[in-house]
């Protein structure tokens, strides 16, 4: 299985999503091609309601602990309650470089 699919798989069985999106962005970062390291996530639920961004992250982290002491290094986060999305997913910013 690959690593997107078992953040997708985590996160389903986790949260109650009303929008999920893991958008694999090894690509953009220096590392070999193929690479599953990182992640941009999008989880929109109301699981979040009344808890801070920090809480919603750790959240996030305990679920998939197992990716991030693994193949994982990066993963960039965006969390929505359903009546804070707006439908629109942030762009990421361009690898500054570096080794991984």
């Amino acid at each position: 299985m690959s690593v997107q699919t078992s953040i997708e798989n985590t996160l389903r069985s986790h949260f109650n999503a009303a929008e999920l999106q893991v958008e694999n962005e090894s690509h953009m970062h220096s590392v070999p091609a193929n690479s599953e390291t990182h992640f941009k996530v999008v989880l929109v639920t109301d699981d979040f309601v009344g808890k801070r961004p920090v809480a919603r992250h750790q959240s996030i982290y305990r679920v998939l602990s197992a990716e991030l002491e693994g193949p994982v290094h990066a993963l960039a986060l965006h969390t929505y309650t359903v009546q804070e999305w707006q439908g629109r997913v942030p762009a990421s910013p361009n690898c500054m470089g570096g080794g991984n």
